[in-house]
């Protein structure tokens, strides 16, 4: 059985017509978690990207999720992102809508039709994350940490098998990153789920120790590391 929820081999990551990444192999493993670091124009957005198909795939191979980037139609996409979450360092959510409200709404449109349904599944998210107790909360009566936590929960709704994470915690201070962290750590176990944790912040790197693909002059280069336990 093939274990791989990213597969990659000799892709070119181009961003319009400028190639920033070039001859990318790299496999991330279910459950696996894997920092993506790298300088501002290194490529690492652009890699997340072609990921979730927001960028074209030009390569031998590339499968994410089951899906093959390299004969996926327009018509596919909503599908392949169905598989992944993704966590943003701006959190982008719905201001006007309650932290329930802005679950529903992802559920009903990735076509989630029935209530008793909808409601068990919000409820096992904030569950995961800590925060049932504020479903009826704002998005502006939430710390900073509490709507990353939020977005996380959003990512985990349709039970993926990858979650692209780029700078999560960029807008976040030096402790909550580390909860923010920890807390992807624990739920990349808890539901055997592929995290790809793009970061700029080495101090995380040196306490939570993990697998880490660099992006260097138009390559990347795979570090093997012990992860925490």
């Amino acid at each position: 059985m093939n274990n791989s929820i990213v597969q990659l081999s000799k892709a070119n990551i181009y961003q319009k017509d400028f190639l920033v990444l070039k001859d990318v192999d790299l496999t991330i493993d279910r459950g696996e978690f894997v920092y993506l670091i790298g300088k501002t124009g290194s490529g690492k957005s652009s890699l997340l990207k072609t990921l979730y198909a927001a960028l074209p795939f030009q390569g031998t191979r590339g499968m994410v999720a089951g899906f093959d980037l390299a004969k996926m139609n327009r018509r596919e996409i909503p599908k392949l992102r169905r598989k992944i979450g993704i966590v943003f360092q701006d959190f982008n959510l719905l201001s006007d809508r309650s932290v329930e409200e802005n679950l529903r709404f992802v559920l009903k449109a990735t076509d989630w039709t029935t209530p008793e349904k909808i409601q068990k599944r919000i409820t096992e998210v904030l569950g995961q994350v800590d925060l049932v107790d504020s479903r009826k909360k704002m998005p502006h009566q939430l710390s900073g940490g509490e709507q990353q936590r939020i977005v996380i929960a959003r990512a985990l709704l349709n039970y993926p098998k990858l979650i692209i994470a780029d700078e999560p915690t960029g807008n976040l201070d030096p402790e909550t990153s580390d909860d923010i962290l920890l807390l992807m750590r624990q739920l990349a176990k808890l539901n055997d789920t592929a995290v790809f944790f793009a970061t700029h912040d080495y101090r995380i790197l040196e306490n939570f120790p993990a697998r880490i693909v660099r992006c260097v002059n138009g390559k990347i280069f795979d570090d093997q590391e012990l992860e925490i336990m």
